[in-house]
């Protein structure tokens, strides 16, 4: 075995073996983002209107959510989805197989449901926000509910909400390395198995933390273009 402390070269051939597998990360940021935002904002809306039982059903989801780790999530989603299925053919009589789930599906369940929870607050949060003498003008030229959410609201709640959908977001990559424990092959797992062939985890892990501090530099980047582009696009609606 090699008695280098650091081998360098190891360390850069890591990164052409890990970042194949780069897509698997971003289609699971992408598809957990969307829909977290998506099951936000509809929480977000029954949190507003104040939808006697779904406002309760909403309150228990997001506060079990933000009391359990996400990794434990995880693991329920991973291992409750077979349990589910069995349970649904013995009481309907189906065979629905439990074999061959892909794993991957487990994973964007249970990203897009933690994000949901916390895309709840903070959209509900940007919505309240919103300035209502915009509102109430809209209101009394006689567009609908729909159309003031549409056109006045969302806009304006949109802007408010860049700064902590970003670090959502941001945090959402990060917490794409957990994906690896229930054998989603993404840049983290196959850095193990790189690590684990040559006893080199340090420089694997070296590597794979200058793939995620370079990916959320380039994406906070975005994030703060977005944001001042819709501040400049206020400022010259508004003149």
């Amino acid at each position: 075995m090699s008695t280098t402390i650091f081998d360098f070269n190891f360390f850069l051939g890591v990164f052409p073996k890990v970042m194949p597998y780069f897509p698997i990360t971003v289609l699971i940021v992408v598809v957990a983002f969307v829909g977290g935002v998506l099951l936000g904002f509809v929480c977000a809306l029954i949190k507003l209107t104040r939808i006697p039982v779904l406002v309760q059903l909403g309150d228990l989801y997001v506060s079990f959510i933000r009391g359990t780790p996400l990794l434990v999530q995880l693991y329920l989603i991973y291992f409750g989805i077979p349990i589910g299925i069995r349970l649904w053919n013995a009481n309907f009589g189906t065979d629905f197989s439990v074999q061959g789930i892909p794993a991957l599906l487990s994973v964007l369940i249970a990203y897009s449901l933690n994000e949901g929870a916390y895309q709840r607050e903070t959209i509900r949060g940007a919505i309240e926000s919103v300035d209502p003498g915009p509102v109430e003008a809209a209101r009394s030229f006689g567009l609908t509910e729909w159309q003031v959410m549409r056109r006045v609201i969302l806009p304006d709640a949109l802007r408010i909400a860049i700064p902590n959908l970003g670090n959502s977001l941001l945090k959402l990559l990060k917490n794409t390395s957990l994906a690896f424990t229930v054998s989603v092959m993404d840049i983290m797992a196959q850095g193990k198995i790189i690590g684990s062939q040559g006893y080199r985890y340090f420089e694997v892990y070296i590597a794979l933390a200058v793939i995620y501090w370079v990916s959320c530099t380039l994406l906070s980047w975005v994030i703060n273009a977005v944001e001042r582009w819709l501040n400049r696009y206020r400022r010259e609606a508004a003149e």
